[in-house]
């Protein structure tokens, strides 16, 4: 044991992950690092040694129920000080070309995963008083209503539930001193769906999205989008939930409704 913090981080043998994972090393983090490719993660492992983290590889895949339960466990044994939930994927089908089984693997993977562990590390981080959660979402989960030019319902519904899921959770632990944000990219240069996004000239550089991601967490946002400069523009968004909120929540019809519907 050390006086080290921890973070266990997934999808961490690249992009996002492994990127996050370097900057925690630097900073003094000893790091549990979670991905399908066991030698990715290895030689990933051996190389953030070398900067004097312990570093911990665990193999699994959370799109499979016993690979999820296999960190689940890993996850509330032992010191976890900060939690990254990166793991994902694209699955970028209509829906009604999905099976069910990949319907249910894509959406443990994109959705299910990150409350599962985030539940998972919880109760040790409130009763330390201390820790931190984040969460990566992506810009698409705000498209629902757009027409984007390829089938991406189920992606978009799992992202879109991580976001009010984390950004939930964060009221929810006010004052415990337990923080949690979930970050938003847009396109990301990285290993991700094939490096479909190398060529790409609106994709970030996936180092400067993990950057973006710990400053932050560390400056308590709520809601990161690593793309946009003026933070007004996030809370120009957020403002409109009360609006529907309290303008929706009434006893009585609104005049468009009260005319019965026509046969």
């Amino acid at each position: 044991m050390t006086d080290r913090p921890t973070a266990l981080v997934t999808g961490a043998s690249s992009g996002i992950g492994l990127a996050t994972a370097r900057l925690l090393a630097q900073e003094g983090h000893d790091l549990i690092l979670v991905a399908r490719r066991e030698d990715r993660l290895t030689a990933e492992a051996e190389s953030l040694r070398r900067s004097g983290s312990r570093v911990e590889t665990l193999p699994a895949d959370l799109a499979d129920s016993e690979g999820l339960r296999t960190v689940v466990d890993r996850a509330r044994t032992g010191r976890v000080d900060l939690l990254v939930s990166n793991a994902g994927t694209g699955g970028y089908t209509a829906l009604a070309d999905l099976s069910p089984d990949d319907v249910d693997r894509l959406w443990r993977l994109n959705a299910t995963a990150h409350i599962t562990l985030a539940r998972a590390v919880l109760p040790a981080m409130l009763q330390a008083g201390s820790g931190g959660i984040i969460t990566v979402a992506s810009l698409l989960a705000f498209s629902a209503g757009l027409d984007m030019g390829f089938p991406r319902t189920l992606y978009v519904a799992a992202k879109s539930a991580v976001v009010a899921f984390t950004r939930s959770l964060s009221g929810e632990l006010r004052g415990t001193g337990v923080k949690a944000t979930v970050v938003c990219p847009g396109l990301v240069d990285a290993e991700w769906s094939g490096g479909i996004n190398h060529t790409d000239p609106r994709a970030m550089p996936a180092p400067d999205v993990a950057q973006a991601l710990l400053i932050a967490h560390r400056h308590d946002e709520t809601l990161c989008v690593p793309g946009i400069d003026n933070p007004e523009t996030i809370q120009n968004w957020t403002d409109t939930e009360p609006t529907l909120l309290h303008r929706g929540n009434h006893a009585r019809l609104a005049l468009r409704y009260r005319q019965p519907p026509v046969a």
